[in-house]
């Protein structure tokens, strides 16, 4: 009896692992970098900084607006605990949309300012990401923190063509 049970489960955990596999190639869960995906980008502003900071901020938000059409949302968020934190809250279309962003000489330029107007700066990425949006944000040399998609969600890919 007991290895009748043993092997209904095992035969049942097995499916569903086939069951998922499928699941995350029919939702476009894989890692080939396809998927849109958030980033928030978490800073905290040297005292006394902050309105040069929201300067070098407007600048790169319009020039992005201008030149990334793969940035489908951009938006620097004020942290209403902190009058010296902000982040950056955008969402992409794809891997190649954050590699277009991150090597931009704009965006390189903004990361220059940054450094001298601000403290921190910390990156957390909700979705998979392609090997080389991975290693563009890696060679940022900030903290990064990834969180990879489960089988669990979905995406309305009309909304994103």
């Amino acid at each position: 009896m007991k290895i009748i049970i043993f092997l209904s489960f095992f035969l049942s955990f097995s499916l569903f692992a086939v069951q998922d596999e499928n699941i995350d190639k029919n939702n476009h869960k894989s890692h080939d970098g396809s998927n849109p995906f958030v980033m928030i980008a978490r800073l905290t502003v040297k005292p006394g900084m902050v309105e040069e900071y929201l300067k070098i901020a407007d600048d790169v938000d319009k020039i992005t607006d201008q030149k990334e059409p793969g940035m489908l949302f951009h938006n620097f968020d004020a942290d209403p605990d902190n009058p010296l934190g902000f982040n950056w809250t955008e969402v992409y279309s794809n891997s190649e949309a954050l590699v277009i962003h991150l090597t931009a000489d704009y965006a390189l330029d903004y990361v220059g300012k940054h450094n001298e107007l601000a403290d921190s700066f910390s990156i957390e990425i909700y979705g998979n990401l392609s090997d080389e949006a991975i290693k563009e944000v890696l060679n940022l040399g900030l903290p990064f923190k990834h969180f990879k998609t489960t089988r669990v969600g979905y995406v309305r890919e009309s909304k994103f063509k």
